[in-house]
């Protein structure tokens, strides 16, 4: 369908493999995660932890939880202070919060007006309560579902959003480079294998670069799973109504209505698009057809114009690594965003690709 393109990925192993081999050496892939992991938390003097109080969700979240009063999350973040807020989405503002035992915290406050907002803090809950993995965000804890506001209580990441720093509030202090991107890329998708490796799979449905946090290494915490879904194991896909952000949502999902795997591979290939653009997922000022960056993309990498697509401080056009590098992850894009999601590749395929490329 496309030559150009794919005869990028005759050169993907001169071109990735000396980035990833160090990798390699001295570290084993994660052992086969076929099973949820279970957190525990400790208790603080105001704090408690008890099962929650459905028996259906206890067994979702496969374990305990802290639960915290509303009274010390009051306290931890200055009264919701203004000052302390990090940011807001789609479910909920995040506060920087500091708690009894001196840790900094990032607590989610889920707004009132969210009619869905007991059903996205259980499902939050339910899944980071039960996985654990160094590139998902750590969830320390909740209050009740009965308390007077819905709290979740994360580990504190300080370096921002992938988005942030390629094209929000933190792009004018300097682009990321790119070795820095290709390793988001590579944890990225070990969080997204790792949760469609789980039984039953998780669905993440709201890979965004805006969901994927940053440490002050730059290691990646993929964060905000309240549109997760529990996978049955029995089946091939799940028929649900399409939610998620415009631009990152699979088009064969918002068409069919049928979610799989797949579906997280689709918007993965939306958040390369922007690691080597620096473009946001939505533009209305673009052209019509090119509104969507996976357009965008797609279009400019089957019409070999991949040097008028890629953000030019990454120095493509001057580095032959980069260059070559570019051009393999270009290729991997547009596999990703393929309309045909049979056509995708899969999570595990490609971290495996990313190893030990598979043409």
């Amino acid at each position: 369908m496309c030559t150009g393109v794919v005869s990028a990925a005759g050169s993907f192993l001169l071109a990735i493999v000396g980035f990833f081999i160090w990798r390699c050496l001295g570290k084993k892939r994660t052992p086969s995660s076929k099973r949820f992991l279970t957190r525990s938390f400790s208790s603080s003097k105001t704090s408690s932890t008890i099962d929650m109080e459905s028996r259906s969700f206890h067994q979702r979240c496969a374990g305990r939880v802290t639960i915290f009063t509303y009274k010390e999350l009051e306290e931890a973040t200055h009264n919701f202070s203004p000052s302390n807020e990090l940011g807001d989405g789609g479910f909920g503002a995040v506060y920087l919060g500091n708690l009894h035992d001196g840790r900094k915290v990032a607590v989610r406050k889920l707004y009132e007006n969210n009619y869905k907002r007991v059903e996205q803090f259980k499902n939050e809950i339910a899944i980071l309560s039960g996985i654990s993995h160094p590139n998902l965000v750590c969830l320390y804890g909740c209050t009740s579902r009965h308390s007077r506001e819905l709290l979740l209580v994360y580990e504190y990441v300080n370096n921002g959003t992938v988005g942030d720093h390629i094209h929000g509030m933190r792009s004018s202090g300097g682009h990321l480079t790119w070795k820095v991107r290709l390793n988001i890329a590579v944890e990225t998708a070990e969080a997204l294998a790792h949760l469609h490796g789980l039984e039953p799979p998780i669905i993440n449905r709201d890979v965004k670069t805006n969901n994927i946090l940053l440490d002050r290494d730059f290691h990646v915490k993929v964060a905000d799973f309240g549109l997760s879904r529990l996978f049955p194991l029995d089946v091939t896909h799940v028929s649900t109504a399409p939610q998620g952000t415009p631009g990152y949502v699979d088009p064969d999902y918002h068409k069919c209505y049928q979610l799989t795997e797949k579906s997280d591979v689709y918007s993965f290939g939306v958040v390369l698009a922007e690691l080597i653009s620096s473009l946001p997922a939505v533009d209305i000022r673009r052209h019509r057809h090119e509104i969507n960056l996976a357009n965008l993309a797609v279009n400019k990498i089957n019409n070999h114009e991949l040097h008028e697509f890629i953000d030019s401080s990454l120095e493509f056009e001057t580095d032959e690594w980069v260059n070559r590098t570019v051009r393999a992850v270009a290729e991997l894009t547009f596999r990703c965003l393929v309309q045909e999601r049979e056509i995708r590749p899969t999570m595990e395929e490609v971290c495996c690709w990313s190893l030990h490329p598979c043409e």
